[in-house]
């Protein structure tokens, strides 16, 4: 799932350019697998010059590797992510919770938390036998469109929700997503009602998604756990209301844990 990192301002004069221009290079060389500087000159419409110096200063410091005339990303970058992941105690108390709740149902089961404005995989889960989803761990994803988003969004306070609406379009990503303010917001009410949410084919046509939240002592989000599995065209049975009982008794297990310590 794309997301622009870059539509930054720099209302205040405290934003280094040449950083960000080192992350342009790094996403591109994210989304190519690797790329050589013609390449990334196209696409990112810089100079030559500057291409290589940021390589030349990444591959220096072991962020980059070369192969010949190409670049791609070092496993420096793996590092920093586990550490990033690591230091997330939600991680770290739901990991088991997740392993048993995807050997169980034979879906894919994720843990999502909120990241600026959108949506992160911080754990996947794929059980043996059972389809890769169109994402990777790590990735961030829209919040209207995914199941997990939307509990996260049903259990933030109002004023959170509608900063976020200000801030941002709804874009279709499928002929089902909810890209209507108004509409996401009656579905968002819904959600809280149930204390769960469904993406039915809005993230992606072939999969559909049930999630619940992961709630504080203030009952607001600060993750959500999702099952999901692909459509399955035999079936009249779209919505994985069988899993929903599963889902909550998992996520009540984890609250339990995390408030003990």
């Amino acid at each position: 799932m794309t997301t622009d990192r870059f539509d930054v301002d720099d209302d205040n004069g405290y934003l280094a350019t040449t950083t960000v221009t080192s992350f342009r290079i790094i996403e591109a060389l994210k989304r190519h697998e690797g790329a050589t500087v013609p390449q990334l000159v196209d696409e990112l419409e810089l100079a030559s010059g500057t291409v290589y110096k940021h390589l030349n200063t990444l591959q220096s410091i072991q962020y980059v590797d070369k192969d010949g005339s190409e670049y791609r990303l070092g496993l420096g970058f793996l590092e920093l992510g586990i550490a990033a992941r690591t230091q997330r105690n939600l991680y770290r108390q739901t990991y088991g919770s997740l392993e048993s709740l995807a050997e169980t149902t034979g879906g894919v089961t994720t843990l999502m938390v909120p990241e600026h404005g959108y949506g992160v995989y911080l754990t996947q889960i794929v059980p043996s036998g059972a389809t890769d989803p169109p994402h990777q761990e790590g990735e961030r994803a829209h919040l209207h469109a995914t199941a997990g988003g939307k509990v996260i969004l049903a259990y933030q306070p109002t004023e959170t929700v509608e900063s976020w609406l200000e801030s941002r379009s709804l874009p279709a990503l499928t002929p089902f997503t909810i890209s209507d303010q108004e509409e996401l917001r009656s579905e968002l009410q819904s959600v809280r009602d149930r204390r769960a949410a469904h993406s039915r084919r809005e993230q992606f046509e072939e999969w559909h998604e049930v999630a619940a939240p992961v709630t504080d002592d203030n009952d607001e989000a600060i993750g959500a756990v999702s099952i999901k599995k692909p459509v399955d065209p035999d079936s009249d049975s779209s919505d994985m209301s069988e899993f929903k009982n599963l889902l909550g008794s998992t996520v009540s297990s984890i609250e339990s844990k995390l408030r003990l310590r």
